[in-house]
């Protein structure tokens, strides 16, 4: 069965199934088409890219920590430059995740506090760590619910049609936290990464990576946890553990862009290999970073989102802050 949500600009399918037992009949099938070009308002905003989306991560304080001022600059971002999703980098919750699909912190730490009306447009969803804690599959089940929370399965993957149908770019949305091997004999985790069967997410990404159609121009994979970071977590047992089975993945497959959160900051880090390294971290509270470090191409301890836009062969990236002031842009071209 497929379902259909029609809002302006690509086409995204939802490739990805869960594979943990209970979300197995709720993703399989997953699939939307975004093609309409109803939405007027955004499609008079131009520039020389096709797809369009905004990344924030480790956000939900209730509005606290500069989340509500964070949110303030990425509605006004998003009504005055093209747009088409946001993307969610995980830590979706604090302190400790959400209980169901009714708990509260659903209004007080995302519908009230992402009120603008270009921000009612789909987010996709990763889950982190502090997701973890309580009930994660609660936030698969609030896609049930919300018109604009999107969340399949744990992970899921999509494919956006970059104009004239000529190229597309590949999205996977992963699940980091059963790939920490620490996190099966803690107490908070535990729980939720039983049973989780990571080599299996492992060969789904291999596997949607090798399979990915000709046209494809562009891979994207987010995930919450970074690979690299020159924050706090730089030689942690969660970031040493993730590049351990995800680095070689990336660089077998040539994936342009990897997409995470969980140090409290915004970098963008390039290091020998093929894979440019984005951390939007920064929806509230913020964490050091670490200057100097030769793989750094950018690093703030600011709180703020990061803007993608993507054609053909040009990748732009720019980092807002809560003030609304551009810290930083770069182009990839290939």
């Amino acid at each position: 069965m497929k379902r259909r949500d029609f809002v302006k600009g690509s086409a995204l399918t939802a490739l990805g199934t869960g594979l943990f037992g209970p979300l197995q009949s709720l993703a399989a099938g997953a699939e939307t088409h975004i093609e309409s070009e109803e939405l007027s308002v955004r499609g008079q905003l131009k520039d020389d890219y096709d797809v369009h989306f905004v990344a924030i991560g480790d956000w939900g304080r209730n509005g606290a920590d500069h989340q509500l001022q964070v949110a303030r600059q990425m509605g006004k971002w998003t009504t005055e430059n093209p747009n088409d999703f946001i993307v969610s980098v995980g830590d979706n919750f604090y302190p400790s995740g959400v209980t169901s699909e009714q708990d509260p912190l659903w209004h007080y730490s995302y519908e009230n506090v992402y009120t603008d009306f270009s921000l009612q447009w789909d987010w996709y969803p990763v889950l982190g760590n502090h997701d973890y804690k309580s009930d994660p599959d609660a936030q698969v089940r609030y896609s049930k619910i919300s018109r604009r929370w999107k969340m399949p399965a744990r992970y899921y993957s999509k494919e956006l049609k970059l104009k004239g149908n000529e190229g597309k770019i590949l999205m996977l949305f992963i699940d980091t936290n059963p790939m920490i091997p620490e996190f099966y004999t803690n107490s908070e985790y535990g729980p939720h990464v039983a049973g989780q069967q990571p080599e299996k997410q492992l060969a789904w990404i291999d596997e949607t990576l090798k399979n990915a159609s000709p046209d494809v121009r562009w891979k994207v994979i987010v995930g919450h946890h970074p690979i690299y970071t020159v924050g706090p977590r730089i030689k942690n047992y969660d970031t040493l553990a993730v590049r351990k089975v995800l680095k070689d993945l990336l660089e077998k497959h040539k994936v342009d862009v990897y997409l995470s959160g969980h140090d409290h900051s915004m970098q963008h880090l390039k290091t020998d290999g093929f894979t440019h390294h984005f951390i939007s971290g920064a929806g509230s509270e913020v964490t050091p970073v670490t200057a100097g470090i030769n793989y750094s191409r950018f690093e703030a301890a600011d709180y703020g989102f990061m803007s993608f836009a993507f054609n053909q062969h040009k990748m732009n990236t720019k980092v807002i802050n809560h003030e609304g002031k551009m810290l930083y842009e770069t182009s990839i071209s290939k």
